[in-house]
């Protein structure tokens, strides 16, 4: 699987973002896509994902209320969409994709550099 995120930004405080994520190469029925966030000096976090064959998704509590993931099917890409965005949010956020049967992400996208400033 082939993935490519963008959308990233600076906003203010209190802004929002979309994030997209563009899927390629397989058929992703069998696929969980998620998507992550690294702040500089921290650890990856998981922030949400989706399965795509149901569209049941799960939001990390760190965000959750704030940002939702989605899909489309007939555009192969994945959302995160990000309200009330804070500065603790600065991070730059990756997609990644891994199969239904397993429990280790081994496809990922670029970073994409989300910016907030208070």
């Amino acid at each position: 699987v082939q993935l490519q995120a963008s959308g990233g930004g600076s906003v203010q405080a209190g802004g929002s973002l979309r994030l997209s994520c563009a899927a390629s190469g397989r058929t992703l029925s069998n696929y969980y896509m998620g998507w992550f966030r690294q702040a500089l000096g921290t650890e990856r976090e998981f922030v949400g994902g989706v399965r795509w064959s149901s569209g049941s998704t799960y939001i990390a509590d760190s965000v959750k209320g704030r940002f939702a993931v989605s899909r489309d099917n007939a555009e192969n890409r994945v959302y995160l969409q990000m309200n009330s965005l804070k500065p603790e949010d600065m991070a730059v956020y990756y997609c990644a994709a891994k199969t239904i049967y397993g429990t280790t992400y081994g496809f990922w996208g670029q970073g994409t550099q989300v910016t907030v400033s208070s």
